[in-house]
Formats: C-alpha cells, sequence, structure tokens
C-alpha cells in the first residue's frame, strides 16, 4: 500500500470519527436542553416516554387523585414542534379578541399514540388548579381546539392562563357565539396540565 493511500485512509477515518463525535456531542445538548414537562398525557396511548406516577415527586397529580403506569410528557419544545394554529377569539376577560397559537389538540393526541378515530373515547382535560372537563374525542376534533402555548404572540406564564390552554375560536362556532361570553369556555381549562384518554 503506497504512503498517500494510507494517509488518505487515515484522514477519512479521523474525519469520520470527528464527525460521530460531533453528533453524539449535539445529541447530548439537545438531551439537555429538554425543558421540563408542562403537559403528561395519559391513558389509551400508544407512544410513552416516562413512567408511572412517583407519590413522592408527582405532588400536584397526587392531590387531584391522578394515577397512572405510564405517559408521555411534552415540554415546551415538543409541543411547538407540532404543527401550530393561530385562532382570534373574544375572550371573557376582558371581552377582547386576542391571537392564541399552538398546536390543535388533536395533534397532541396523535403525538401520543392516541387513535384519534375511537368512537366513543373521551377526554379528560385538567388544569392546575384541578378543574376539569370531559369532552368526547370526536368533539375535541370538531371544535378544533387548540392547546396553546401563545397569546398574543407572547408564551402564557404560569400564573396567568398559561402555560397551556385549550381554547375554542368560540367566535367561529355558531352553537358557541350563541352564548353569553361568559359562557362560551366551559370547555376550555387555562392553566392545562394533564391529559387522561379514555377508549369507548
Amino acid at each position: 500500500m503506497h504512503k498517500r493511500q494510507v494517509l488518505t485512509g487515515f484522514a477519512a477515518l479521523t474525519g469520520a470519527a470527528l464527525a460521530l463525535s460531533r453528533h453524539a456531542r449535539a445529541a447530548t445538548a439537545a438531551a439537555a436542553q429538554r425543558g421540563p414537562a408542562l403537559l403528561t398525557v395519559t391513558g389509551a396511548i400508544g407512544h410513552t416516554n416516562r413512567g408511572p406516577l412517583d407519590p413522592a415527586l408527582d405532588q400536584l397529580m397526587v392531590k387531584q387523585k391522578i394515577a397512572f403506569q405510564k405517559a408521555m410528557a411534552f415540554d415546551f419544545g415538543a409541543l411547538n414542534a407540532l404543527p401550530s394554529v393561530q385562532i382570534t377569539p373574544t375572550l371573557e376577560y376582558d371581552a377582547r379578541p386576542h391571537r392564541l397559537r399552538g398546536p390543535l389538540l388533536v395533534e397532541v393526541l396523535k403525538a401520543a399514540g392516541v387513535t384519534t378515530g375511537a368512537a366513543g373515547a373521551t377526554v379528560l382535560l385538567r388544569a392546575l388548579d384541578g378543574y376539569a372537563v370531559k369532552p368526547t374525542l370526536a368533539e375535541v376534533t370538531r371544535l378544533r381546539v387548540v392547546l396553546a402555548t401563545h397569546l398574543d404572540d407572547e408564551p402564557m406564564p404560569l400564573g396567568g392562563l398559561g402555560p397551556l390552554w385549550a381554547v375554542i375560536d368560540a367566535d367561529r362556532v355558531p352553537e358557541l357565539a350563541a352564548k353569553p361570553l361568559k359562557d362560551r369556555f366551559a370547555l376550555c381549562p387555562w392553566g392545562t396540565y394533564h391529559i387522561d384518554v379514555s377508549a369507548a
């Protein structure tokens, strides 16, 4: 073998090793940058990335009598990586239209491995303050419920309506638009942090 071939082969191997090393560092950095879970989806799901409820560390869930053996947890980055939509409902709190943006709730459920065509399936949406509603999966799909992450182009803070709000563009749903403003958002828990999916 010629000296030139040996050097060329060594350079190629070194370049490949450096590329693998860069890839490994990037993957490690991405894992380290994963943020805290903002949403936990349990029940009839097909994808999981966390184990059972921890009675010592999942205190809010324990207080709200939530129990599960497996779950799919989403951080802010994972939710924002999903296709997003924007709606502009008039909100009950100030009677003004606001821009709300985030993925459709049905897309979040698909990402958790939920079979979205299951007839009779229900979706229990639970808020930080304990408020909970249980629409059918068909209603969530028909009403185009959005899991909003942004209000007027800004991330929603904890302590306000966020960080997540399961919300409907009520102005554009005839049966909701016909109701008084204060009654249009009964299916829209702000501070949504847990979803439990029940099969039919």
